[in-house]
């Protein structure tokens, strides 16, 4: 299992939140998860591009934050459903106003990401 090599700065919010949501795809997974998506199948459809593991890694972890929980079911094959706590609902207005601020600048956003993948791309020749 990976250990940390620094100790996390916990000293203000947005150190507390990046702690808590970092990860490429946590957030994505509580919206889908408030969207209505709770077994890990149909999560993994809706974000094909990650892996299994990754996915089961980030949902624990989002648990262990307290900002999912999980029920299995007693039944061959087992049965999983993640849904968001209360603590996890409060997120969704500033996940919503993320998004909200990337459709707003998605133009913009799209050449100043396109921008560095060429002169990464450059740098690497």
């Amino acid at each position: 299992m990976y250990e940390r090599k620094i100790s996390p700065n916990l000293h203000c919010g947005l150190d507390l939140v990046a702690e808590v949501l970092y990860g490429k795809w946590k957030i994505r997974l509580l919206w889908f998860i408030n969207e209505g998506y709770q077994r890990p199948s149909e999560l993994q459809r809706k974000i094909p591009d990650a892996s299994r593991r990754v996915l089961n890694i980030q949902l624990n972890e989002l648990e262990a934050h307290e900002l999912i929980s999980k029920v299995i079911y007693p039944q061959a094959p087992p049965k999983v459903e993640y849904s968001l706590t209360e603590f996890g609902k409060s997120l969704i207005p500033v996940i919503t106003a993320l998004g909200n601020w990337g459709d707003g600048n998605a133009e913009r956003l799209r050449e100043v990401i396109a921008k560095r993948l060429e002169q990464n791309q450059d740098c690497s020749r």
